[in-house]
């Protein structure tokens, strides 16, 4: 326990500015056991109920996304991280997230019913709900019996998630609340029994959350629109849903009045590292497809996986998936320790999963958009080495792409999650959470300083690349610091620059999580057996700098001028600058040579 507790005193944001050891992150290969039982389970199942009837998926069949909820629910997936007393597995974090992993892959319909089920769906009663709704909704929502849908955004509040104009107004005997209005976007409302619905009580501030029942035969109110017709997740019923005079007990309320907009943000929070996760095993299966089909495809007599122009594409599919996977498993652990040890504490399981989540908002952010921007790109990538055959409907690239695109708008859109992850970390800063202040002075002295000349001893495997990595923080920090002095609380008008900062921020991330998972596992086998891991994580490392730079350079260039411009164009030089540069043909090379000799993700 003394050792989790050590660890786990890093909280989220502090990985910015403090050393993390590689010992301290959870990897893929520390799966138990038990998490592999699991993992192989889901991907049978995945085999067998989804990928077996994608034509159908692809055509509308509605129904089949119900039905096969339905078998995941008997088979206890829909349960994984709800609390054995409420009829679920009671698994933990990284359990939750492994199983939307592996369960996400066979079409973006299911991985859309599942996702906005078990999260969005279930999981703002189990984290706010009274002991009674518990007892009453989460058993049925575990098992599939009931199935939950989420209906937060309106015509006229998207982003802008608190601007809702539907109201609930509460009765002469204040015994149960009308609800007015209209949602849209919903998923899963084509078969629902349960919604949580937002809307406002009188003037309040705040929206209010209630747990509203559905029943086709009784619907109280309740109508829905026609399925939309989307570019993907075709057969993810998405309606329209329009409430008249819905009338809902009081007791049906969720948390507090005015709490809404705030079960709204934890959900998604949540709901953010979860589609990351529901990202990783599309990416793998689109490289799986792409490089089989790129050894068999031959051109000018050669095999097109030969050409280097699609080894450059192999090399990046698979980094990008193994560094998501990083990254994300890495934040999963973070949470799932954070929670036994307010637990231990003596909090509620309630009470700390909510708060075990809260505390990595900030990377359950950048997970987000990370993972969703290179699934998209992975399935782009996966078009071009299909070539003509990429565009057409009897290859599975197409649908690929058009089920990833969605990915970067839900749960928030990427522009939002970007904003929000440099917000929140000067939100903690300002709460004294973490010290963005003191290591900013630092980097601002240093820049005042005269550069060391020595050349380093790199002989140690990634002691380079750590200094690189160490030196990116000082970039975040020189140009994050440089804008909050100068623009201080108006910060948050100025959200070109907030997105470059962004940008920095999940370069580090992900970055420094991809090395830190690729030194443990040299660490515990050999640098020789994790050869290509190796190069997966230089490779990472040397784009993640090439885009620290170009946005370091962006957003210097924007708000500084004159000697102060100068001096931090100086420092962005120095600080992104290698010592012994990689040679990146020859790391793209061997990644795409095992991956193609393997003709799949074998990392």
């Amino acid at each position: 326990m003394e050792a989790t507790q050590e660890k786990e005193l890093l909280r989220g944001g502090q990985f910015l500015v403090k050393e993390t050891k590689c010992e301290d992150v959870f990897t893929p290969e520390d799966f138990s056991e038990e998490q592999n039982m699991m993992k192989e389970a889901v991907m049978e199942f995945n085999e067998r109920e989804i990928i077996a009837h994608k034509p159908r998926f692809e055509a509308k069949d509605y129904a089949l996304t119900e039905e096969v909820m339905r078998k995941a629910g008997e088979l206890g997936f829909l349960g994984v991280a709800v609390p054995e007393a409420y009829g679920g597995l009671g698994m933990g974090f990284v359990s939750t997230c492994l199983t939307c992993d592996y369960i996400s892959s066979g079409t973006g319909s299911f991985s859309t019913a599942f996702g906005a089920h078990t999260g969005i769906g279930t999981m703002p009663i189990t984290l706010y709900g009274t002991e009674a709704q518990k007892q009453k909704y989460v058993p049925k929502l575990a098992t599939g019996e009931w199935f939950g849908a989420y209906c937060l955004t309106e015509p006229g509040a998207g982003s802008d998630a608190n601007s809702g104009k539907t109201t609930a107004e509460l009765s002469a005997d204040g015994k149960s609340y009308k609800i007015n209005g209209q949602k849209m976007w919903i998923s899963n409302a084509g078969f629902c029994s349960v919604m949580i619905v937002f809307a406002r009580i009188e003037d309040d501030k705040n929206i209010t959350g209630f747990i509203v029942e559905y029943d086709k035969n009784n619907p109280n109110g309740i109508t829905l629109g026609e399925e939309e017709h989307k570019l993907g997740i075709r057969a993810s019923s998405t309606r329209q849903v329009f409430f008249n005079d819905t009338v809902v007990p009081v007791e049906n309320m969720l948390a507090g009045r005015g709490e809404g907009f705030k079960i709204a943000m934890n959900a998604l929070n949540v709901g953010r590292i979860k589609l990351a996760a529901a990202c990783l095993d599309s990416q793998r299966r689109i490289l799986n497809t792409g490089v089989q089909y790129a050894n068999e495809r031959k051109q000018f007599k050669t095999p097109i996986s030969d050409f280097g122009a699609i080894k450059t594409k192999l090399a990046k599919m698979a980094t990008d998936a193994y560094a998501g996977e990083s990254a994300t498993y890495r934040a999963a652990k973070n949470i799932e320790d954070r929670i036994a040890l307010r637990e231990a504490a003596g909090n509620t399981h309630q009470e700390a999963e909510l708060k075990g989540v809260e505390e990595y908002a900030i990377e359950c952010s950048i997970l987000k958009v990370a993972v969703s921007e290179d699934v998209q790109n992975c399935a782009d990538e996966g078009i071009q080495i299909f070539g003509g055959m990429g565009f057409s409907e009897e290859t599975p690239m197409e649908a690929a792409w058009r089920d990833a695109r969605i990915a970067r708008i839900y749960e928030g859109t990427n522009e939002i999650n970007r904003m929000l992850s440099v917000g929140m970390l000067v939100k903690k800063a300002m709460k004294g959470h973490v010290d963005l202040l003191g290591p900013a002075q630092a980097v601002q002295q240093e820049l005042m300083g005269i550069p060391s000349f020595e050349t380093p001893d790199y002989s140690e495997l990634f002691s380079e690349e750590k200094a690189m990595i160490a030196k990116l923080k000082k970039v975040f920090l020189m140009v994050a610091g440089a804008a909050v002095q100068k623009y201080g609380p108006d910060m948050e008008q100025h959200q070109q620059l907030l997105i470059a900062a962004a940008d920095i921020l999940i370069e580090i991330y992900m970055a420094e999580s991809t090395i830190l998972r690729t030194e443990k596992n040299a660490k515990r086998t050999s640098e020789k057996e994790q050869a290509v891991q190796i190069a997966m994580s230089k490779l990472y490392l040397y784009n993640a700098v090439s885009i620290v730079e170009g946005k370091g350079k962006e957003s210097i260039i924007s708000f500084a001028e004159g000697d102060e411009q100068r001096m931090m164009l100086m420092g962005l030089k120095r600080f992104t600058k290698y010592t012994n540069y990689p040679d990146i043909v020859d790391l793209r090379n061997e990644i795409a040579e095992k991956v193609k000799a393997e003709g799949k993700y074998c990392f």
